[in-house]
């Protein structure tokens, strides 16, 4: 099969969108399937023995993101697809899923990205109701959308989205273990972070983009309990107002990836999830791979993947006070933060890249199955 996949961020850009486009590629290659890459530049030129197309990009709130550009098109054409991938459509992917249409070629959109939210956390409230009427015209488009939790189900119906079903997100839960914990390196890491710390003290962390949609700074409530360190790994625009906002004590890391990003989940206690509107939480399945209880808004997709007094708490969205009663409950017990732990692990085994990159490509073969049985049908 030849998957022409489009994309609104890739490397070096670190987010969800690019960790599941990379997933998929690499799926991809493990399977014997051909692909190509459009994305925003710079890229490196190829991935997983695969080309990589760069198109001219601008940086919105911290966010790179492709301008529709000639060199789709001539990607399109020259490649031949047979279906086009769109990762997360808005401008350049929303290019490709067009053209495709108007050249019969079979498409898959995938909704990774609540625009809207992000819109509204940098005070363009007003701008929701235009920026869904996009999105309703982009994805009509598709043949096919792909959400990654039933919250972001429902808010696509809910917006005249139609043909819309369930993909979710796999984890890594080889490379993401407890075991990091008891490794040399991993031990190391850990007394990095417990430095100049009484003992005793419980750390709790947060990963992810430091921006001011994932509201981070609400971690600051944190710092009124008792034998507790925050420690804030990655990067972004939001990272000194962050640091002033969390204390001196806070350790922030910086963006790590591999082995450094699983030994810090496996150094932490406890994991914080502070944004309300994620379609999904990968770093939720990731935290949870670790053997690590999580703390998140009963909001979105943690929804779907915390169970609530079993692999983690959720707490009533935008409530602080509740997000502070339940990581100081988890900070009391540390028998219940084992329980949750090993429950979490549990949970995410099953969810490996192997079985939803087969699934993925299930969708791919469905809807060009469908679009041959539709053009049959009007020839015939």
């Amino acid at each position: 099969m030849r998957v022409l996949l489009v994309t609104e961020s890739f490397l070096p850009a670190a987010n969800g969108v690019t960790t599941s486009v990379l997933r998929v590629l690499d799926h991809l290659a493990a399977r014997g399937h051909d692909a190509l890459v459009v994305c925003p530049g710079p890229a490196p030129s190829s991935y997983a023995g695969f080309p990589v197309v760069a198109v001219p990009a601008m940086t919105w709130h911290g966010f790179r993101t492709g301008l529709p550009s000639p060199a789709l098109i001539r990607a399109i054409d020259d490649f031949s697809p047979d279906v086009v991938h769109a990762a997360s459509p808005f401008g350049l992917a929303a290019q490709g899923l067009f053209a495709a249409r108007r050249r019969g070629v079979p498409t898959v959109a995938v909704f990774q990205t609540d625009v809207a939210g992000f819109a509204r956390k940098h005070g363009l409230s007003g701008a929701a109701p235009t920026i869904w009427r996009w999105l309703r015209h982009v994805h009509s488009t598709a043949d096919l959308t792909l959400a990654p939790s039933s919250a972001t189900l429902a808010d696509l119906a809910a917006n005249g989205v139609e043909r819309c079903t369930w993909w979710g997100r796999g984890v890594d839960a080889v490379t993401y273990h407890p075991r990091h914990r008891r490794t040399p390196e991993g031990a190391a890491f850990r007394d990095r972070l417990l430095a100049g710390a009484a003992p005793g003290t419980v750390l709790v962390g947060y990963v992810g983009r430091l921006a001011p949609e994932k509201q981070v700074e609400r971690l600051a409530r944190l710092r009124s309990l008792r034998d507790v360190r925050l420690v804030v790994v990655g990067d972004g625009p939001s990272r000194s107002g962050l640091e002033a906002r969390l204390g001196p004590d806070a350790v922030f890391t910086g963006r790590l990836d591999g082995l450094n990003l699983a030994r810090a989940y496996a150094a932490l206690d406890v994991f914080v999830h502070t944004g309300v509107n994620e379609t999904f939480g990968q770093t939720l399945q990731e935290a949870m791979a670790s053997g690590l209880p999580v703390v998140a808004p009963a909001s979105g997709g943690p929804l779907d993947v915390v169970v609530d007094g079993v692999t983690g708490i959720l707490h009533p969205a935008g409530s602080d006070r509740a997000m502070v009663r339940a990581v100081r409950g988890l900070v009391a017990d540390p028998a219940l933060r084992a329980r949750m732990g090993e429950a979490g692990r549990r949970r995410v085994l099953p969810r490996s890249w192997e079985a939803l990159g087969d699934a993925l490509v299930g969708h791919y073969e469905a809807v060009i199955a469908a679009r041959a049985v539709g053009v049959v049908a009007r020839v015939g």
